[in-house]
């Protein structure tokens, strides 16, 4: 199928999620997650009406920045190492990947501009996934009051790959928490507004939950 044919039924699943909470199907933003795909697919995704790009590895980034550079909205979505950083960091938008002091001092460093960030929460407590454990998230938060150049704009996590859909909205719920306490906190450098959760097998559920960005792969731009 065609970006724009999967596109149309990812939004109306959206709207129709939104519809069951009582929100807004403007407060979700649909992330292309291009990373296995061509330059062509991804050429598509915008064609079709996307505006928001993501990638995971700084290589892949580049080579798609290369040929796109301003036209989307620019989204890192994977775990970032520190020496990395200076390779992409003026030229994504978000980073969704924010989980440690080393790599928030490295953007700090690097970047010319605030970057918006996304601190990453492992709510699953799976061993294989990155991300802050949820008693660590304030602490952190805490520590970044002196770094001008990032501002926490939300909290992102990865549910368990499972069918257990109670689990799977468990975890969604517990994110859509931490993010309320943040937000409680009032602090200008971390407004914490955004919600970056669901993928193509649960982006539904998350919508359900309050998600504002959800990071859609394979069943929009394919394998």
């Amino acid at each position: 199928m065609s970006v724009k044919e999967n596109l149309q039924i990812i939004e109306q699943n959206i709207k129709e999620a939104c519809e069951r909470s009582n929100r807004n199907k403007e407060e979700v933003q649909i992330i292309a997650v291009t990373k296995y795909v061509s330059n062509e697919r991804a050429q598509e995704a915008l064609e079709a009406g996307i505006i928001h790009l993501g990638e995971n590895r700084d290589d892949g980034f580049l080579k798609k920045w290369e040929q796109f550079q301003d036209k989307p909205i620019w989204h890192f979505i994977g775990t970032l190492q520190s020496r990395k950083v200076k390779n992409i960091i003026d030229k994504v938008d978000y980073i969704h990947s924010l989980d440690r002091l080393s790599l928030a001092k490295e953007i700090q460093k690097r970047a010319s501009k605030p970057i918006k960030c996304f601190v990453q929460v492992n709510v699953s407590g799976e061993e294989s996934k990155h991300g802050l454990r949820p008693d660590e998230l304030i602490p952190f938060i805490e520590q970044l009051a002196s770094f001008d150049r990032i501002v926490v704009v939300g909290l992102m996590t990865m549910a368990p790959f499972t069918d257990d859909e109670t689990l799977i909205r468990r975890c969604f719920q517990q994110l859509k928490t931490l993010q309320l306490k943040v937000q409680a906190l009032n602090k200008k450098y971390a407004p914490c507004t955004e919600l970056s959760m669901g993928m193509s097998n649960d982006y539904i559920i998350a919508v359900e939950e309050g998600a504002t960005f959800v990071r859609i792969g394979s069943s929009l731009v394919g394998e």
